[in-house]
């Protein structure tokens, strides 16, 4: 028996952890290294999961994965992979601890980080649902609820414009920065009410209403408030290997989830596409069954 591996699972989120599922019951020897930092684990409830009418707690989502692919043998451990290199037709992983790992494939299922507001308590405003990322997953939960949108420019402006669908009561505050004109004029248009000032601090009130002090002293009240500042995808192993990315930042792919660079697949939030669960499961299922393809391939 060769130490290499057969592939290395980076990251262990819905991506990661469907891939996890699927190479262990294609029986293959694989790792998944998992640095803890899962989104889905930051979702109070997801109810747009199909599958689950009552909804479903995204760390409890997460937890169910992980012990379904353990279930069937997948190896996976606590840590963060810091370097990928190839080595005589291997990918070679390197851990922040200095523990290297060699494999014949790589699937990155990296994921991106949220660009903070920079509010208070930010984590446990979002396990109580006050402070949301995804009006795609949960807009239908803040129908007629006075609800703020933080974020400024075109992505600010689109992301308060999908809300207003749901939400009677709309603002977009922009923390100071200015909006253009032709920005405030599609705000008046949908009925969306923009605040240009500073915020100068942030209070929880009845664990249910963010109060935004406003420079000058004014106080604005929002049962629920969105985050439309964008993400950043955690793509460095992929632009540092020589992988092609996308304008965005995020890892292109083909059709079976691979990279430019052979044996490197990526699935989930760091490819292009919509943030969404049941895309990332998606899309590691696909990987993973490519993987599986051509390792049977390599063993004929």
């Amino acid at each position: 028996m060769s130490d290499d591996l057969d592939a290395l699972v980076i990251g262990g989120g819905p991506a990661g952890l469907t891939a996890a599922i699927y190479l262990a019951r294609y029986r293959w020897r694989f790792v998944v290294v998992d640095a803890g930092h899962s989104r889905c684990a930051w979702i109070p409830t997801s109810h747009n999961h199909p599958g689950f009418p009552d909804g479903i707690d995204g760390q409890v989502l997460v937890e169910r994965m992980r012990e379904q692919a353990e279930r069937y043998g997948a190896r996976i451990v606590k840590g963060e992979v810091e370097g990928l290199a190839r080595d005589d037709g291997r990918f070679v992983a390197t851990a922040a601890d200095g523990t290297e790992r060699r494999a014949r494939f790589v699937l990155l299922a990296t994921g991106v980080i949220d660009l903070e507001p920079g509010l208070p308590d930010l984590y446990d405003s979002v396990r109580n649902g006050l402070v949301r990322y995804c009006p795609i997953c949960d807009g239908f939960e803040v129908r007629g609820e006075r609800v703020a949108v933080i974020g400024h420019g075109e992505h600010g402006v689109r992301e308060a414009e999908f809300i207003r669908d749901y939400a009677d009561d709309l603002t977009l505050l922009t923390l100071g920065e200015p909006l253009a004109d032709n920005h405030r004029r599609r705000l008046a248009e949908r009925g969306i009410g923009n605040e240009e000032r500073r915020v100068e601090r942030v209070e929880v009130v009845a664990d249910r209403l963010e109060a935004f002090r406003m420079a000058g002293g004014d106080v604005l009240a929002f049962d629920t408030v969105y985050s439309a500042l964008g993400t950043a995808p955690r793509s460095d192993l992929a632009r540092r290997i020589g992988a092609d990315m996308a304008e965005d930042g995020r890892v292109c792919v083909d059709p079976h989830q691979e990279t430019s660079v052979p044996n490197l697949f990526a699935a989930g939030d760091v490819v292009p596409g919509l943030n969404q669960i049941t895309i990332a499961q998606a899309q590691a299922a696909v990987a993973a069954t490519a993987i599986h393809n051509r390792l049977r391939k390599e063993r004929r």
